[in-house]
């Protein structure tokens, strides 16, 4: 008996397991008339069509069968305009759906149903569409990383209806919303996703197993699509804005028109073009104080440039805040003397600018990107004389990404990239060109991945080139997974005119460790640790510079550090990470002069953290980190508290804190003739936000946006001359380099999406930015002081309106 008990649970394991390995297949069926897209699922084309269920759970468990109280059953029809889909959700308890009702592409508190095409059925390049127990709708572009692409947007319709046993769900994709081939038989991968909020279980109806390859390789088939045409992809979206601008009693008004266009060149690539863009509804940056030498870097907030932007983010050659930022020369004319009344633009306007992307069938991408800038020009008036004139900070430009990107295998690819900058005149010219490549065995455990690039700079007749290169080995599936990396770029490698870049000149060997989980194993859903060093050196140095002659180490610094994360299956969320400088620490990037370094002691801190269930009605996220130099009397405390109130499905409230304080900190503050000086300063930066958003339904909503931020920083007269050897020593410098800074940014928008792609918005927006002498003044009456400077106020009216070519010519 017992053997018998044993044999047929064995039995049993190995049908679960062929059954989860198998690729499921749906047969589809053409339709002459369409259903009705109302979530009622009672047209008579429903009645014939096949069924997908039997699904299976891939997150947090595997494989497990779907329960039979939250069965999911998925139907689908075709023909000549769209591709259809009627999902009935099965749920006994359908008064318990989650039901927060957010705008278009946040998921929020609320059931969702996701399909994922991919017309090529290349195990790559899906095509997401999620509906929620809303209504809303969110869709995305996957990426060749297994990420997803949620700022791709597309005009599809959906529709949802709660029932006595569940809800049900009703999708229209049209066919310009697709990329496919002109193939007569066409087999489409194609997959179904389902979350149940309630217990965070996440079901597939092909099988996902996650600890190996990505999403994309495991969709079923969709075989019977015959005989239907790309359609002409063509879209037109004008827009027209109004504005008035408002800072200390002068008022100023504006409009603008423009267009965006959407065309498909081929079955394969798309044309979108933007005329005269408007973005000052773009949400404000969250700009912060930063005294080191490396720039910031802020996310993209423009539509254009956040969406379909997968090929071109390949290397990280493209950073597309660059089109449209600050104007070269904005610094030489706020470090000009002897002038008055400096009107000086701190931004480059766009003319226009296209993209041209897509990939064949054969997994053949291509992208290409081009903008113009207009000419920037400040107005000065000399102090001496009264005359006025004109500069140019920015010269009429041009803007160029080219990438070419070839994927085999379903995980691996080789891509070329260029990136080109000319201004008109004698400024600054740029070229860089980048070859990438990321090969992984065909099961997905094991990989390499890299590239090497070089840069090319022509500035008043003077060129120069600069190398990279990088190259990475590992394993990159399973629990446990490791790689060893390699990477340098030498002292003139720069592609900072379109991409980002921190540094360069260095030599830098990496490797980590990591294991994780992929089933719930006792009281958790997830857990993980990963473990990593680092060790850097000077790629190379000027052997004329003085440091050279006093022979310094070329070694920069080691690092070693082990995070570890765990997620209950009561969706409590923590972890933390401790890391550690090993010896002491060359900053060869602080003094701000080639050759020269800044010699510290070792570092140690540790971090930890905790975010509670979102599900809840109340949330909250927490860290903390503390950090110091060894032997030094120096140290960093920096803590984030973000308590979350979700009133009902309508309205939630977020607040958030950050205060990070640094003591006796070291750093830069000027060169005097050869000589460079450092301060001893005391950092403390408060900042607060809140933010929350009444949404009317899925389609309306009015937000509200604040932010203070304050950093005082007191160097109470320490200064030190920096030493040849790295080290400092007492100076006499007596300059007030204390600086107070104070940022208040608020927003009050409303948006209501009118039609499918056509939208109106409204916007007030006000702001302040302060900065004084005095790091000494107490929270409270700093921001009294800084409510006494004049506001910056904005009202602005924009107005998009959505036309397809197809809808259009079926009308008329």
């Amino acid at each position: 008996m017992q053997k018998l008990l044993l044999t047929t649970c064995f039995v049993f394991v190995q049908i679960v397991l062929i059954a989860q390995n198998q690729q499921k297949s749906y047969e589809i069926k053409f339709v002459e008339n369409a259903p009705k897209i109302d979530g009622v699922l009672d047209d008579m084309v429903w009645q014939n069509a096949n069924i997908a269920t039997n699904f299976v759970m891939f997150r947090p468990e595997s494989g497990t069968p779907q329960p039979e109280n939250l069965k999911t059953e998925v139907k689908i029809v075709y023909d000549n305009e769209a591709i259809y889909f009627g999902a009935y959700l099965h749920d006994d308890k359908p008064e318990e759906i989650p039901m927060e009702f957010q705008t278009r592409d946040n998921f929020g508190n609320a059931d969702s149903f996701g399909v994922i095409l991919n017309p090529q059925n290349d195990g790559i390049n899906q095509t997401l569409f999620f509906v929620m127990s809303t209504g809303n709708q969110n869709d995305a572009k996957s990426l060749p990383s297994g990420d997803e692409d949620w700022s791709w947007n597309a005009v599809w319709y959906s529709d949802v209806k709660l029932a006595a046993d569940g809800w049900i769900a009703e999708l229209k994709i049209p066919y310009s919303a697709l990329r496919f081939s002109n193939e007569e038989v066409q087999t489409w991968g194609v997959n179904f996703y389902r979350e149940h909020q309630k217990t965070r279980n996440q079901y597939s109806w092909n099988f996902i197993p996650r600890d190996k390859g990505n999403m994309a390789q495991y969709d079923g088939l969709l075989t019977g699509i015959k005989n239907i045409k790309p359609p002409i992809r063509l879209s037109l979206s004008p827009y027209a804005s109004a504005s008035v601008d408002e800072y200390n009693g002068d008022y100023t008004f504006g409009w603008s028109a423009g267009m965006d266009l959407k065309y498909g060149i081929s079955e394969s690539f798309t044309l979108d073009a933007t005329l005269i863009p408007d973005f000052g509804q773009v949400a404000f940056d969250d700009v912060v104080l930063n005294l080191s030498p490396f720039e910031t870097k802020y996310s993209e907030k423009r539509q254009f440039f956040t969406e379909g932007l997968d090929l071109f983010s390949k290397g990280d050659f493209f950073y597309t805040r660059r089109v449209g930022n600050t104007p070269l020369g904005y610094d030489d004319i706020e470090e000009m003397e002897n002038v008055k009344n400096v009107n000086n633009p701190n931004k480059v306007d766009m003319l226009n600018a296209i993209k041209v992307s897509g990939r064949t069938k054969k997994g053949l991408g291509l992208g290409i990107f081009n903008a113009i800038t207009e000419t920037t020009k400040a107005t000065i008036t000399n102090i001496d004389d009264e005359s006025t004139r004109e500069i140019v900070t920015e010269p009429l430009a041009n803007y160029n990404v080219f990438v070419i990107d070839k994927q085999f295998n379903k995980n691996s690819s080789i891509t070329l990239v260029n990136t080109n900058v000319l201004r008109k005149g004698h400024f600054r010219d740029a070229n860089v060109t980048g070859f990438l490549f990321d090969l992984k065995t065909k099961n997905s455990k094991y990989g390499m991945s890299g590239g090497v690039a070089m840069s090319n700079i022509s500035e008043n007749q003077n060129h120069t080139s600069g190398f990279e290169g990088v190259f990475e080995v590992g394993k990159v599936s399973g629990k446990h997974q490791f790689d060893v990396e390699l990477g340098f770029r030498d002292k003139e490698y720069d592609k900072n005119d379109l991409g980002y870049q921190r540094n360069n000149n260095f030599l830098n060997i990496e490797s980590s460790y990591s294991y994780r989980i992929f089933e719930p194993k006792g009281k958790f859903n997830q857990f993980g640790f990963y473990f990593w060093t680092d060790t850097g050196f000077l790629n190379e140095l000027n052997k004329n510079s003085l440091s050279y002659q006093e022979k310094p180490n070329l070694y920069t610094g080691s690092s070693v550090g082990l995070s570890t994360w765990a997620t209950t299956r009561k969706q409590l969320s923590f972890g933390g990470n401790l890391n550690l400088n090993l010896w002491n620490q060359y900053d060869y990037y602080e003094p701000r002069t080639e050759g020269r370094f800044y010699k510290e002691n070792p570092n140690i801190g540790a971090n930890v953290w905790i975010s509670t269930d979102s599900r809840k009605t109340f949330a909250t996220d927490f860290s903390l980190y503390y950090g110091g130099r060894i032997n030094e009397a120096r140290d960093y405390l920096s803590t984030s508290f973000s308590p979350r109130y979700r009133i009902n499905n309508n309205i939630t409230l977020l607040y958030e804190i950050g205060i990070d304080k640094g003591n006796n900190l070291k750093g830069y503050v000027a060169n005097i003739g050869d000589n460079i000086i450092f301060g001893n300063r005391d950092i403390l930066t408060v900042e607060n936000s809140f933010s929350t958003k009444y949404s009317f339904n899925t389609k309306s909503s009015l937000g509200l946006t604040l932010r203070h931020y304050w950093s005082p920083v007191d160097y109470d007269n320490n200064f030190y001359l920096l030493e040849y050897d790295g080290t400092l020593s007492n100076h006499s410098y007596a300059e007030n380099e204390d600086l107070n800074l104070n940022i208040w940014n608020f927003d009050l928008s409303y948006s209501w999406e009118f039609a499918p792609g056509s939208q109106l918005s409204v916007l007030y927006r006000n702001s302040i930015f302060d900065e004084s002498n005095n790091p000494d003044l107490p929270f409270f009456t700093n921001v009294g002081d800084m409510f006494e400077e004049p506001l910056s106020n904005q009202l602005s009216l924009k107005l998009i309106y959505y036309l397809d070519y197809n809808k259009l010519k079926n009308r008329f």
